[in-house]
């Protein structure tokens, strides 16, 4: 009998070590985390890698690829920053991008706009530099296209899918309560009224009258030309060379030697990358993948809860080049 009393005491003892093995083993990883998570801090939200440090003048590049999202505030904080360090004597824009939300676009181009009035900003375009992706182009001193590259398309869209035709076919009926005759419209179960028709067409109106006056203040070009320019139509960079919406055919060489002549620095300055996504997230995408599936079990929690979402969200009306 005191046997097995003996076996059962020194089960609980070997339990209660192997818990406490476990809960200093989530402590590890969550310590581990924490401080790769200052370390990017440090080292990814300003990039200042490669030796280039704050105290050497130098230029800095932001680059904006793919899809632009309503939240871009990784981008113009990292602009901000920029902006106030003082060993920093220039921004070159790099754009591939077809657009995207028209915030989100307004945002950044805003951003440029206030870096652009202390220091010189070059913009360089890749294979698009199109509607968001021209409007945040725009505060630019000066910019630069390939002769392929797909730009302007200035513009504003907004769509919404309607169901109702398919809807009645199956015998569905959507009851709504509105507070307003306005109030619900887009909507996915019924077309748009005659009356929400004018009421959406004056909101894209006025975000489209917005984007003509930065291109009018950007470009300094009359704005009845801006307008016959804006009609959404994309211009290649050959194409916008000889309209004025671009200053020259160039890539990216081209761009930093007028931003070294432009910011005063001789020779070929240090560019340092701003605004990138911190490579901590692969680190800790690696750190819950190696062993911190088994880790996360014990607590019953899903890992992907700590690793932030990367995909560009875009809500609300779009200026966007869509083929």
């Amino acid at each position: 009998m005191s046997s097995g009393v003996d076996e059962t005491v020194a089960y609980s003892v070997q339990k209660r070590r192997l818990r406490r093995w476990r809960i200093g083993a989530i402590a590890a990883v969550a310590v581990s985390v924490m401080i790769a998570g200052r370390y990017g801090q440090q080292s990814g939200n300003g990039s200042w890698r490669n030796g280039a440090g704050k105290s050497t003048p130098h230029l800095v590049q932001l680059k904006v690829h793919g899809m632009i999202g309503s939240d871009v505030s990784r981008w113009t904080k990292a602009l901000a920053d920029a902006d106030k360090d003082q060993n920093v004597k220039g921004l070159l824009l790099d754009i591939d991008s077809p657009g995207g939300a028209v915030t989100g676009g307004e945002e950044l181009h805003d951003a440029v706009e206030r870096f652009a009035h202390d220091k010189p900003v070059v913009t360089t375009m890749g294979g698009m530099g199109a509607s968001a992706g021209y409007m945040i182009a725009l505060p630019s001193k000066r910019i630069f296209a390939e002769r392929s590259t797909l730009t302007g398309s200035i513009g504003v869209l907004m769509e919404a899918p309607e169901f109702s035709g398919i809807l009645s076919k199956i015998g569905v009926n959507v009851q709504e309560l509105v507070s307003g005759p306005l109030k619900g419209q887009p909507s996915l179960t019924k077309p748009i009224s005659p009356e929400g028709h004018v009421m959406l067409q004056g909101v894209v109106s006025n975000l489209y009258d917005q984007f003509v006056a930065m291109v009018v203040t950007g470009r300094h070009m009359p704005e009845d030309k801006v307008r016959s320019l804006a009609d959404g139509r994309p211009y290649t960079g050959e194409q916008a060379l000889k309209v004025g919406l671009i200053d020259s055919i160039g890539g990216q060489e081209d761009a930093r030697n007028w931003l070294s002549k432009a910011s005063g620095l001789s020779g070929e300055p240090k560019i340092v990358t701003i605004g990138e996504e911190r490579k901590t997230f692969t680190l800790k995408r690696r750190i819950f993948g190696w062993f911190g599936g088994q880790v996360m079990s014990w607590l019953g929690l899903d890992a992907d809860i700590f690793l932030p979402q990367t995909h560009a969200a875009i809500d609300g009306a779009v200026s966007i080049w869509k083929p």
